[in-house]
């Protein structure tokens, strides 16, 4: 080896070394510079749920509504004129003072040194393991997005998506059936505003006064009592009417029997000669396997195009850039 190839060699591996721009995500990122950083977003988590007790699936679906816009890169907690979260369909987020509260805290104990991305990675673990839910190692090192993107929510899927367009949305970013099964086994707990279903009541497929024939019939009575038409369309629904503050299978359970609230969760199941049928039978029948093919399918929605080493930030305030 040359002399230039030696030192190209060093440069190169001293670039590695301080985690350059495709520096791999790991599970021990913060070992040595925030050793803490776990059971701190924990307990302010845990404090949270003591004043709203929806916190846990909030949190999860601000992880998932980042990273289906360019990748999770905290891009949606940034405010402004052009903000990703004052578009449809993130208006009815929530959560954000609880993800400031953890900024705020690890920033005492590690100032400088957790991202706002790996916040709410690590927030939506916690949130699905304090529900019930399975946990798993959440691969940690990314960085803050510097700008919002807000012409890319339209890949963020809609509860009114066929199931083939909500299978390519998902494919576009590395997601298979499996993966759009289980991710959408989320909504085994958390609540819906009237607006995400009532066409399923009223108006389906724009016929006036028709309703969804894959929804249960005595269900649909019950949801349209609870959402009358002309009332208040914000009100806000159990998403699994049998245990909606649990994480577990009984979601799978509900789309069996046609009582899946959103359009695009009972199309998995109602849709015929979908692949999505067998795997919804799988994780009715077995909440172990249903566990632990969302906890696969989380890391890898939490590895969809992030910023590392150089890129990006370390934003000292969530809603605002350094």
């Amino acid at each position: 080896m040359s002399r230039f190839q030696m030192i190209a060699t060093l440069f190169l591996l001293a670039a590695m070394m301080l985690g350059g721009s495709n520096a791999q995500l790991s599970a021990t990122f913060y070992a040595k510079t925030c050793p803490n950083v776990s059971s701190i977003v924990r307990s302010v988590l845990q404090q949270a749920q003591g004043n709203d007790i929806w916190i846990f699936p909030k949190i999860v679906r601000l992880h998932f509504h980042d990273c289906f816009v360019n990748g999770c890169d905290a891009s949606l907690l940034l405010n402004g004129t052009n903000s990703e979260k004052t578009a449809p369909p993130n208006l009815s987020t929530d959560g954000y003072a609880v993800i400031d509260d953890i900024k705020t805290a690890l920033e005492k104990a590690c100032p400088r040194v957790v991202s706002c991305a790996d916040i709410l990675a690590l927030a939506a673990q916690l949130s699905v393991s304090l529900g019930g839910g399975p946990t798993w190692q959440v691969p940690l090192g990314r960085r803050d997005s510097r700008t919002a993107h807000r012409e890319g929510i339209g890949g963020i899927p809609s509860q009114h998506d066929s199931l083939a367009n909500l299978a390519a949305r998902f494919k576009s970013v590395g997601l298979d059936s499996t993966d759009l099964v289980a991710l959408s086994g989320v909504h085994t707990f958390g609540r819906a505003q009237c607006a995400a279903f009532m066409d399923r009541l009223y108006n389906f497929n724009n016929v006036s006064g028709s309703v969804d024939t894959t929804l249960n019939a005595t269900y649909a009575t019950t949801l349209k009592q609870q959402c009358p038409k002309g009332g208040d369309v914000t009100s806000l629904i159990d998403l699994d009417e049998q245990s909606s503050l649990n994480f577990d299978n009984k979601y799978f359970l509900n789309l069996q029997n046609r009582r899946g609230l959103l359009q695009s969760d009972q199309e998995l199941f109602s849709t015929n000669g979908a692949e999505t049928v067998a795997i919804v039978n799988r994780f009715a029948s077995s909440q172990s396997q249903f566990f632990g093919s969302f906890a696969k399918a989380m890391i890898k929605m939490g590895n969809i195009s992030p910023l590392t080493g150089s890129n990006g930030e370390v934003r000292l305030d969530c809603r605002k850039i350094n």
